[in-house]
């Protein structure tokens, strides 16, 4: 299987008063073409900065990040912003739309940026189910509907890898259910999905699930039930921890409620 995305020993760290803590320790994490990954933990574990650090959103302290074979941690700005605009795409909870623009507008808004060719944005509505709703403001849309466009806005673009830090946080059960249906049908053939969740049977849904806690991955799951991974997390909640865990937490509470 190939490999789309590779991280190695990637470490992160805030600075808190005169304290360097860290974040994540030493994180090693492989996706495959076509696979999709999901990311669990209780706050203050890491998830959500892993997931910036993975896509290049964050600078990780050491450690390597590849997409595709080239390394994110090296690459220079303008070229990491290219990686970003041309490899990665990016689901998050709030569905970053122009409310100034259509629907249509939004989803082809990237590759217009990007001076690319346009997408093929009437088959990435139809993917999505809101074919007929291309003309519309985001404003005239349900939370479930608007999420969706970010999602077609990402199936126009096809990066290699799609990253989704709580895309379902917002939604009901329902709305939730759809997006993650088209999440876990986009990773397929050259494509894959890494989604960070507190929803464990959305989590449920992925090949395989990571288990991380304070900055640590303590368990791998492959096709996991909601049932196992919640007893994975209950697992590493009773095992020792690290020294710092505490101030360690904190940060990371913090951090993680603000990206």
């Amino acid at each position: 299987m190939e490999e789309i995305l590779v991280a190695e020993g990637v470490e992160k760290h805030y600075i808190v008063g005169r304290e360097r803590v860290p974040v994540l320790r030493g994180i090693d994490l492989v996706v495959g073409a076509g696979e999709m990954v999901s990311i669990v933990g209780p706050s203050g574990s890491g998830k959500s900065t892993l997931l910036y650090c993975l896509a290049g959103l964050e600078h990780a302290d050491q450690g390597e990040v590849r997409v595709h074979g080239e390394a994110l941690t090296r690459a220079s700005a303008s070229r990491l912003a290219r990686l970003r605009r041309d490899r990665i795409g990016f689901v998050f909870q709030s569905y970053n739309l122009i409310p100034s623009l259509s629907v249509r507008e939004n989803v082809a808004l990237p590759a217009r940026l990007a001076r690319r060719a346009a997408p093929d944005v009437e088959g990435a509505l139809a993917a999505v189910g809101l074919a007929e709703h291309g003309a519309q403001r985001p404003g005239q849309l349900s939370g479930g509907q608007q999420q969706r466009v970010a999602v077609a806005r990402v199936l126009a673009a096809q990066p290699a890898v799609l990253f989704a830090d709580e895309p379902t946080g917002a939604l009901d059960s329902s709305a939730g259910g759809i997006v993650l249906d088209l999440l876990r049908g986009y990773a397929r053939e050259e494509r894959s999905v890494v989604l960070v969740t507190h929803d464990l049977d959305a989590a449920a849904r992925a090949d395989r699930t990571i288990v991380l806690r304070d900055g640590r991955v303590v368990a791998e799951l492959r096709r996991p039930s909601a049932a196992r991974i919640l007893a994975a997390q209950h697992a590493s909640s009773e095992a020792p921890s690290p020294a710092g865990r505490d101030v360690g937490s904190r940060v990371l509470r913090t951090a993680e409620a603000g990206a």
